[in-house]
Parts: C-alpha cells; sequence; structure tokens
C-alpha cells in the first residue's frame, strides 16, 4: 500500500499561496516606490510573513523584482497568443484590445510598474526586454501574412503592434489623468465598454479593407 501524497501536495500548495502573496505584495509596493524604495521588510510586513520566509522564496530583493515582472509578462503573454497568422485579423485584434484593456482595469499597478521601469531605461529588466525580440519578430510575421493576404491594410507590423499595445497601456499608465478629464476609469462598467467599443473601432476602421 502506497502512502497518500497529500500532506505533500498541500505544503506544495501552501508554498505556491505564500509566494503569490508575497508577489502580490511586491507588486504593490514596487509600483508605488519603485526597486529602491521598496523595503523587504515592508514586503513582508504587507505580505504576513516573516523577512526569513521572504528570502527562503527570494533570496534577494533584485531576485523577487524580476519575478514580479516575470509574472507580469506572463500575464500580457495571454493576449499576445491572439496575433497569430490563422486567426482572421479582425477577430484577433478586437480580442486584443478586449483582453488588454480588462488588464489595464484588473491589474493597474503591474502596467504602472513596468512603465516606471522602462522609464528608468529599464536597469534590471533591460535583458529581459531583449529576449522578447524573437517574439515581436514571429508577431510581426503574422501581421505582415494578414497584410500579404489581402486581410488588412499594409501598414508596419512593428508600428501596429507598438500602436495597440501603448494605447491598451495609457488606460492603466494614465488612469490618474483619465479619471481627471473624465471624471470615469475602467472601473466603471459603462466606461470601460465604451473604451473598449472605441479603441476597437479606431483602430479596425483604419486597418480593415474597405468593400
Amino acid at each position: 500500500m502506497t502512502s497518500s501524497p497529500r500532506p505533500a501536495t498541500a505544503r506544495a500548495r501552501a508554498s505556491e499561496a505564500r509566494r503569490q502573496t508575497i508577489l502580490d505584495a511586491a507588486l504593490s509596493l514596487f509600483s508605488q516606490f519603485g526597486l529602491h524604495g521598496a523595503s523587504l521588510d515592508a514586503i513582508a510586513e504587507l505580505a504576513g510573513v516573516s523577512k526569513t520566509n521572504l528570502l527562503y522564496h527570494y533570496a534577494s530583493k533584485e531576485t523577487l523584482y524580476l519575478a514580479v515582472f516575470e509574472r507580469i509578462l506572463s500575464c500580457w503573454q495571454v493576449p499576445m497568443d491572439l496575433i497569430c497568422a490563422e486567426t482572421p485579423p479582425e477577430i484577433a485584434i478586437r480580442r486584443y484590445i478586449q483582453q488588454k484593456l480588462e488588464l489595464a482595469r484588473d491589474q493597474p499597478q503591474a502596467s504602472r510598474l513596468y512603465c516606471l521601469e522602462v522609464i528608468q531605461g529599464a536597469p534590471l529588466l533591460g535583458k529581459v526586454l531583449a529576449e522578447q525580440r524573437s517574439l515581436m519578430a514571429d508577431k510581426a510575421r503574422a501581421v505582415q501574412q494578414w497584410i500579404d493576404s489581402g486581410q488588412l491594410a499594409p501598414v508596419d507590423p512593428y508600428h501596429l503592434i507598438y500602436l495597440l499595445w501603448s494605447t491598451t497601456q495609457h488606460y492603466a499608465d494614465f488612469a490618474v489623468q483619465i479619471q481627471a478629464i473624465s471624471d470615469r476609469d475602467l472601473s466603471d462598467p459603462a466606461f470601460f465598454a465604451a473604451s473598449v467599443d472605441n479603441v476597437q473601432r479606431i483602430v479596425l476602421g483604419g486597418l480593415l479593407p474597405r468593400p
């Protein structure tokens, strides 16, 4: 009779839950104070763990910082995966805009931290960003295939991807400005729906071939 793996599984789940709690706390403080302004003591306190326990999971503040970004980029990979030659461009772009605005609404701290890092010259994230080149090249080829098949107006694929990225990111990075001007932000369901609809119509209106 074999022993049950449940205790080990329970420990693994508890450990993973603790890591996610630490990452949540780190994201909250890093997005407010940056890498150097957020202390491990403050992160541990917000996460409800000891500093020793935090360092058990993440050996240094820099390691924790990069782990936060790894999780952010993993989430952002999901809408990026929609851009593929096999999917009609109208469907892919509509879904991309929808999902990226959902992330801007639900995870604004992630967008702000990313913006903060890039503004500073990406001192720790530069190598990670460079590793995105092959991904971007794959997506650019998919866009070019849409263009070559007549499904999309001729545009520079990279500039289209930059446009989609920056437009959807704006709603998180500049949420304070949007709130000040519109007196609403993406947390308002009606404003969120209007944002998705307008961005989709503006972008696709200039991309889809006219009948």
